[in-house]
């Protein structure tokens, strides 16, 4: 191969690598990732429906909730590749409906109220104003529906009663996802305009660390509340906590490309590797 040759198989890389992050398959992969760690915790046998739901539907919002404001955030360098990934969703959104018919009503039914938070998150209904807009809110919208459709909605699809540890998993996961989002506030916060009243907007960003600490430590105190507790799934869950806390510590305002969109998230996929070999 000549230096020609595989300089063209690089840029063929990184562009497939670029649509792999920007169309949000990688965050998908992630939530995948914790959806099989409370699979894999509780024993839990899910229909191929739930996992497809879940993989097309996280595409299908992420895209639908990021890409119409790109004009006014930082995702400039996405614009010419935009119908692509416009495209690519639009077949994911297909796709999510055909397995929707294949899936329970009581799943659906379940399903409705976190599809209704995402729904709102964009789309204004009050005012001229989403949920996104309102002051210090997202954060947790984000985090309710991620720990709802990776923990509750689950146990539901297989028909497991909510016992203690599922609750206490699912408050666990809350916090988790909200110590995972503190990077990308960080990141963002140049960008994010001044109504939102983000969280690094509104303390700065050392003390918006301290917070992702503090979110981690409360998620690591509801490992001790729980009745079960598993050897394997331990160790994972400590080394999934180590390297969160190390991520969360060298967050910074101008930080590489890659940095939160896809170490950050790839937390959960190491966290679930770890699992399967332990």
């Amino acid at each position: 191969m000549t230096l020609s040759q595989f300089a063209k198989l690089m840029k063929i890389f990184q562009k497939l690598f670029a649509f792999y992050i920007d169309g949000s398959i990688h965050l998908a992969l992630a939530v995948l990732a914790f959806l099989a760690i409370t699979q894999k915790k509780f024993g839990l046998v899910l229909p191929l429906e739930y996992w497809t739901f879940v993989f097309f539907g996280t595409i299908t919002a992420y895209n639908f909730v990021k890409y119409p404001q790109i004009v006014s955030l930082h995702y400039r360098s996405l614009e010419k590749s935009l119908k692509v990934i416009q495209i690519f969703s639009a077949i994911c959104f297909i796709v999510l409906v055909l397995f929707l018919f294949k899936m329970k009503i009581q799943t659906l039914l379940y399903s409705l109220g976190f599809a209704i938070l995402t729904l709102f998150y964009a789309i204004p209904f009050y005012h001229h104003k989403n949920l996104r807009m309102l002051s210090g809110v997202k954060i947790f919208i984000v985090a309710l529906v991620w720990a709802g459709v990776t923990v509750i909605i689950p146990m539901i699809a297989s028909q497991n009663p909510l016992t203690w540890d599922v609750w206490i998993t699912f408050f666990q996961r809350g916090f988790l996802v909200l110590a995972l989002i503190m990077p990308f506030e960080i990141r963002d916060m140049h960008y994010d305009a001044d109504y939102l009243n983000t969280i690094p907007q509104r303390i700065g960003v050392k003390n918006t660390k301290v917070v992702g600490i503090l979110a981690i430590a409360v998620s690591v105190g509801f490992e001790f509340l729980k009745v079960k507790t598993y050897s394997g799934y331990n160790l994972s869950f400590a080394i999934f906590i180590i390297a969160l806390t190390i991520l969360m510590l060298f967050s910074e305002k101008r930080q590489s490309r890659y940095y939160a969109s896809f170490w950050v998230e790839s937390l959960p996929i190491l966290w679930w590797a770890v699992y399967i070999i332990f």
